[in-house]
C-alpha cells in the first residue's frame, strides 16, 4: 500500500464528508493506494455516524472509536499502530489541512529519502495575538531545545516512512513533539515543507491557550527524559552527591569552629545554636533524598503497562 492517511478527530462531523472526498479525489488521481484512518476521540456529535456511512460506501476507510476523550497523543499511538501504507500521513479534520499537499509529501519520502517531513504553515489564517504569536516563541523555544531547526514542529500535516511511525512511541501531549521524538530514535533526516493553511470552515477549534503552558512543561519534560530517561542516577545522583558533600563539609567547618574556640579558650556558641548547623543538616538530608529519587527511578523508569492502554469501543 502506498499511503495510510490518519486523521485525528473529535466532533467534526460536518467537515469529514468533504475531507473524505477531497483525499480519494487525490489518491485516485495520482493512482495511489490508500487507506484513510479516522480515528474519533471521544466526539459526542455524529462523527461516529458518519466515518460508518463513509466506510460503507468506501472499502478504504477504517474507523477507531475511543469510549472518551483522551487527546491526539492518544489518537495518533493507534493510528499508527494501524497503518499498513509505506507512507504515513497525519493531517487534522477540520479543512485547514489541505489534501492536495499530499502528493508532494509522498515525493519527498519515497524519491528524497526523508525520513519524516513536517508542514510549515508559513501564512497563517489564526488569530495574530492568541494563536499566532504564541505558536513563534513556542516553535523557537522547541528549535533551541531540541535542536531541530523546524519553523512549525507542532503541524498537524506530516508525512513519515512507515518504520518511523512503528518506532517511535507517542504519549501524553508529545504529539506537538513528534519530530523530535524521531530524531531521538535514529532517524535523523528530517525535512519541512511549507504548505498551504486554509481558514476553518465548521465548528471551533478544539485547542485553547492552556496548549502553550502544557506545551512548554511537555518540552521540558522530553529533553530530561532524553538526556536522563535512562539515567536518573546521573542527574538525582550528581545533584543530591553534591548538596549533601556541601552540608557535610559546612557541619565540619560549623564543628573545626567549635574546638578551635574552644582550644584558645575562646568563649564560644553552641554548635546546635549555630543557624548554619541547621542549614547543613538540612542539605545533607535533602542531598540522600535527592540520591534516593535518583536509585528508585531506576528500579521502576518507564515500566508502566498502563501509559498506551486506551479503551477502544469499535473498529472497523
Amino acid at each position: 500500500m502506498d499511503v495510510s492517511i490518519i486523521v485525528p478527530l473529535f466532533n467534526e462531523e460536518e467537515s469529514l464528508p468533504k475531507l473524505h472526498e477531497w483525499i480519494v479525489r487525490v489518491m485516485q488521481e495520482h493512482n495511489f493506494t490508500y487507506e484513510i484512518i479516522f480515528v474519533n476521540d471521544g466526539s459526542t456529535d455524529h462523527s461516529w455516524q458518519v466515518i460508518e456511512t463513509l466506510s460503507e460506501e468506501n472499502p478504504n476507510v477504517h474507523g477507531i472509536k475511543f469510549r472518551h476523550n483522551y487527546g491526539k497523543s492518544a489518537a495518533l499511538y493507534c493510528g499508527f499502530r494501524a497503518a499498513k501504507g509505506d507512507v504515513v500521513i497525519t493531517m487534522d479534520a477540520d479543512l485547514q489541512d489541505s489534501p492536495d499537499e499530499i502528493p508532494e509529501l509522498y515525493k519527498m519520502i519515497t524519491e528524497d529519502k526523508y525520513d519524516l517531513v513536517s508542514g510549515w504553515k508559513k501564512k497563517r489564517y489564526d488569530n495574530a495575538i492568541t494563536k499566532n504569536l504564541p505558536s513563534k516563541l513556542f516553535n523557537a523555544t522547541a528549535r533551541r531545545v531540541t535542536g531541530l531547526r523546524l519553523h512549525d514542529m507542532n503541524c498537524g500535516l506530516k508525512a513519515y516512512r512507515q518504520d518511523v511511525v512503528k518506532n517511535i512511541e507517542v504519549f501524553g501531549e508529545m504529539h506537538r513533539y513528534i519530530p523530535y521524538l524521531a530524531k531521538m530514535a535514529g532517524f535523523t533526516r528530517i525535512g519541512e515543507k511549507v504548505v498551504q493553511h486554509r481558514k476553518r470552515e465548521f465548528g471551533v477549534s478544539k485547542f485553547g491557550l492552556n496548549r502553550f503552558v502544557n506545551g512548554y512543561l511537555d518540552l521540558m519534560t522530553l529533553w530530561f527524559l532524553t538526556k536522563f530517561g535512562k539515567q536518573p542516577m546521573h542527574f538525582f545522583g550528581l545533584i543530591g552527591s553534591l548538596v549533601f558533600l556541601l552540608g557535610l563539609v559546612a557541619i565540619l567547618v560549623v564543628g573545626i569552629h567549635k574546638l578551635v574556640a574552644l582550644a584558645n579558650h575562646v568563649p564560644a556558641i553552641l554548635v546546635t545554636d549555630s543557624p548554619y548547623f541547621y542549614l547543613s543538616i538540612l542539605a545533607m538530608i535533602l542531598g540522600a533524598m535527592l540520591f534516593l529519587a535518583g536509585f528508585l527511578a531506576e528500579l521502576i523508569i518507564r515500566n508502566s503497562q498502563e501509559r498506551n492502554n486506551y479503551l477502544i469501543e469499535k473498529e472497523i
